[in-house]
């Protein structure tokens, strides 16, 4: 599989299960599976972004089901905000998609680092905001488009889904925590299912590797949904924000 050897594979595993519990525990998390493929493998931006990109189709269709089961969809402002996150995630989406395409690896690995830092510092911050009452606080339509439209662009140009950025800025913004992971799960379906398209059609997706990441991936949704419903999970988020910082130098030299 891309000439890798055993314990790069099971260590791309292992990120794609991080991954998807980051994903619908905290929000944050998806950036994981982007990380492990530039750092462990010899794949071009463009091949880091569609591959890692892919595998958040199936995530984010199943961690959209699983807020819709428990009940968080169903709420008309919270299915507004995602509706319109969606909307906007048409047009981003391939924006950043088309900057990656002449992104150098030097410059990919840079902003990478940069997304992880500006992640772990919104994840950081978000903790320290008071709790917003869960039914009395409603976005704006503009504020939550525009949201949207820069959250999909960065996402498609690093290869993500929407939550590990949408979650932090939305909950920065007074969205209850659980309402913007709901929401950020619809929009990541856009964004995957646009970026998909636009990595294929250059032929930047490595479906085997995409495979070893996206099944545990899989897995981790379902674990971090039910983290989120049932656990406090302190210790989930403090670890991330000490991987991405951590790794932040790490990728920036490694381009």
């Amino acid at each position: 599989m891309s000439g890798l050897e055993a314990p790069t594979l099971i260590a791309l595993a292992v990120l794609g299960l991080a991954a998807g519990v980051g994903i619908t525990a905290i929000g944050p998390g998806g950036v994981l599976a982007t990380i492990g493929l530039f750092a462990l493998t010899a794949l071009t931006p463009a091949q880091v972004a569609g591959t890692a990109i892919v595998t958040h189709v199936a995530t984010g269709a199943l961690a959209t089901a699983a807020y819709t089961r428990s009940g968080h969809l169903r709420d008309p402002h919270t299915r507004r905000t995602a509706l319109t996150l969606a909307a906007a995630a048409v047009a981003g989406t391939p924006l950043g998609v088309l900057i990656n395409s002449v992104v150098s690896g030097r410059a990919f690995g840079i902003v990478l680092g940069v997304f992880s830092a500006g992640i772990a510092a919104l994840v950081w911050y978000r903790d320290r905001r008071p709790r917003p009452d869960p039914a009395g606080h409603h976005l704006r339509t503009g504020m939550v488009a525009a949201l949207g439209f820069g959250v999909a662009a960065a996402s498609g140009l690093v290869g993500v889904g929407g939550p590990l950025l949408a979650v932090p800025l939305l909950v920065t913004l007074g969205a209850p925590v659980l309402s913007a992971l709901a929401a950020a799960q619809v929009q990541s379906v856009v964004i995957a299912g646009v970026g998909t398209l636009g990595y294929l059609t250059a032929g930047a997706i490595d479906w085997p590797l995409a495979a070893l990441v996206g099944v545990p991936e899989l897995a981790g949704v379902l674990l971090g949904w039910m983290i989120a419903r049932r656990l406090p999970a302190p210790t989930l988020k403090y670890a991330l924000i000490v991987s991405l910082v951590g790794l932040a130098p790490y990728l920036a030299l490694h381009g």
